[in-house]
């Protein structure tokens, strides 16, 4: 089963994370991923545990602990849906062709923005 730890400390490691949550089982994996273009940690962590029943005691006793001076937030992860990223930033429209600057059209859509439908 997958846990989602928020609320890290940025210098907190993989293996001071297994380690808390193995006091509760077996720990499969842990992943802590970084920012791609700082390379700092993001602040939350992913661990897989082998069991179910483990997976629920750890989160239920480790949720609300305080690590390294942050209160985390442990709780079953959720598939991640895919609504992020690529988005409008308010209801920006750019005129032309030019795709906001960035080396012309993307995706054989000029115009950018909405297409309007009549």
């Amino acid at each position: 089963m997958k846990i989602y730890v928020g609320n890290l400390a940025f210098d907190l490691t993989e293996d001071e994370l297994a380690a808390e949550f193995s006091t509760y089982g077996k720990v499969e994996s842990v992943a802590i991923p970084s920012d791609k273009f700082s390379g700092r940690p993001r602040g939350f962590a992913f661990v897989e545990m082998a069991a179910k029943s483990e997976a629920e005691a750890a989160i239920t006793g480790l949720n609300g602990k305080v690590l390294k001076d942050r209160t985390i937030v442990v709780n079953e992860s959720r598939p991640r849906t895919d609504n992020r990223g690529g988005g409008s930033y308010g209801n920006r429209r750019s005129g032309g062709s030019s795709g906001g600057g960035y080396g012309g059209s993307r995706g054989g859509r000029s115009g950018g923005g909405r297409q309007r439908r009549y």
